[in-house]
Parts: C-alpha cells; structure tokens; sequence
C-alpha cells in the first residue's frame, strides 16, 4: 500500500507530464487505448468523481452555508466568463460547426477536480476551491445543457435532456457515492490508505480518457495534419488562459485577497475537461467528428497550464520573501 502511496503522490505532482507522455503514446500506437470507448469511458469518468466525493466533508459543506458571497461569486464567474469567452472566441477563429461545439462544451462544464490540487500547490484557498468546484458540479446538469444549447451552432442537434441525465450519472451520483462513503467509514484505517491512492487512480483515469480521445481522432488529425492540431490548440490556450486573467480581475474588483484571488483565477481558468470530452464523445462525435479534438487538448493542457500559473504564483511568493529577509 505505501508503494501505491508513493505512486499516487507522484503521478498527482507530475500529472500534466504523465498526461501528454499518454498522448504522445497513443498517437504513435493509436490502438493501445481504442477499448475507451462508449460506456467504459463514461464508467472511467464516474470513477474520477467518486475519487472527488472521497475527499468531501461536512466541513467542505459548511463552506457553502458560511461563505455564500464567495461561492456564488465564483461559480456565476465560471459560468458566465468560460462559456461567453468560448463563444467568443469562436467567432474570432471563425471555427466550423465542429471545433465551435467542441471549445463550448469546454467552457460550459464546471470546474476542474484538478483545479483544488493547483490551490493548493500555489498557498490559495483550498477551502473555497473545494466549495466552488463542489457547487459547479451540482449545477452542472441544469446549466452545461442549457448553455450549450443558447450558445451552440443552430445547425448543431443539441440534446440538452440526454446531457442532463448524462451529467447527473457521471458527475452527481458518484460525487454523492463518495461523500456518503467517507461519512460513513472515514475514520476506518484501511479506507483512509485506499483513499489516499486514489488521487493516482484518477490521473491514471484521466490519462485513460485523452489516450482514448487521442486515439478516436487519430486518424482525423493524421488527415487535416498540423494545422487543425494549431488552431485548435491557439484556440484552447486563448480560452483558458483568458479565464485565468478574468478571474483574477473578478477577485480584485471583488477585493479578494492574495490566497482567494489566485484559487478564483484557477478555478475559472480551469474546467472538467474530461466531462467534455464525456459530453462530445456521446453526442457530437457522430454528427461532428472534430468536436472532441478541442476537449482532448483541454483536457492535457488544462493541467499544464494549471501546474505552470501555480508554480508562477509560488516563485513570486519566493521572490517577495528574498526581497524582504
């Protein structure tokens, strides 16, 4: 158990490297992950959201009843920044039906479960990054399809009650599953070490889903070449990167402080990519092949960025202290 320990330790510090050596693997063996497909991907996704429920309390909860301005604040930002910056942004590349749906899934889902390891690596508020991301996913069902549906393509088919049902089993009950679970048995020992190898399961799940992702296009972008590779993901770092800087804008008009505004910046910039790529793989995939390339480079790129703006955050923290002893 303490070498599945040390493991989970290392892949959840090095996650956005395991990832794209995922990515790069199956680009080059494309049918070593052609088996996550359908419903094993959506069971693989499912599991992700157990591993989040795990790490819920009731203290976690008591969060949102003591810090109601913060957690509404955050979560209107999430859903009115990503999914207006995405739309945008569509407009500016002047992206197809395809790639549109895809970068509009992105940024109408809710908050990456990365998002509350990254508040914590760069000192932010790791409390309120849980609440927030807690908060996001509940509101997913209702307000992932309702976006999607005001934002998409009118020429794009959008099954907002097959979306909602969706989320609700992939992201709710399991959440819901894992939250019990740990009120339950928490205190139990042997859960407590199953518990802590879990945040490796997860990248490995997540891993799991690019790998499948990568290899279901791979012979779309073997075909379209490096160019839609480019743009897609010139599109992609726009969306996310401008997340990130409106966030932070938001927790200062907000006067948030240090540790607050670096969590707000985060979790904006920062989404469940994985449910996109969930969302574009059931319901876009077949009529708009291209769509879930957006959501596989979100999916990689999001906890890159993510390590890299935490890493920032903690470097300018070191170059205060120097400046000060």
């Amino acid at each position: 158990m303490k070498i599945l320990q040390q493991i989970s330790a290392w892949l959840s510090r090095y996650t956005s490297i395991f990832i794209i050596l995922i990515a790069i693997l199956t680009l080059i063996v494309p049918d070593i992950f052609s088996w996550v497909r359908g419903y094993t991907q959506v069971a693989i996704l499912g599991f992700i959201m157990l591993t989040m429920g795990l790490t819920l309390t009731i203290s976690d909860l008591k969060i949102l009843v003591q810090r109601p301005f913060d957690i509404l604040l955050g979560t209107l930002s999430q859903f009115t920044i990503m999914p207006l910056v995405a739309y945008t942004l569509t407009r500016i590349f002047n992206l197809d039906a395809s790639l549109s749906i895809g970068i509009i899934l992105v940024g109408c889902c809710p908050g990456g479960v990365s998002s509350n390891i990254m508040s914590f690596l760069c000192k932010g508020d790791v409390a309120f990054s849980v609440g927030m991301t807690t908060v996001s996913t509940l509101i997913a069902p209702f307000a992932t399809p309702f976006l999607v549906l005001m934002l998409a393509d009118k020429s794009v088919d959008v099954d907002a009650v097959g979306m909602f049902l969706n989320i609700l089993i992939v992201t709710i009950i399991p959440v819901f599953i894992g939250f019990v679970l740990n009120m339950k048995i928490g205190t139990n020992s042997s859960f407590q070490q199953v518990r802590n190898v879990m945040p490796g399961f997860s990248v490995v799940g997540l891993a799991c889903i690019v790998g499948g992702v990568v290899s279901s296009v791979h012979s779309t972008l073997m075909e379209h070449g490096l160019m839609l590779f480019l743009l897609t993901f010139a599109v992609v770092f726009c969306h996310n990167t401008t997340g990130y800087i409106l966030g932070y804008i938001v927790a200062h008009i907000a006067k948030f402080n240090i540790a607050k505004s670096r969590t707000l910046s985060i979790e904006i910039g920062m989404q469940n990519a994985g449910l996109a790529t969930s969302l574009a793989a059931t319901f876009f995939m077949a009529t708009n092949p291209l769509s879930i390339v957006p959501c596989a480079i979100s999916c990689a790129w999001h906890s890159i960025s993510g390590t890299i703006l935490a890493g920032l955050f903690c470097r300018i923290d070191d170059h205060k202290t120097n400046k000060n002893a």
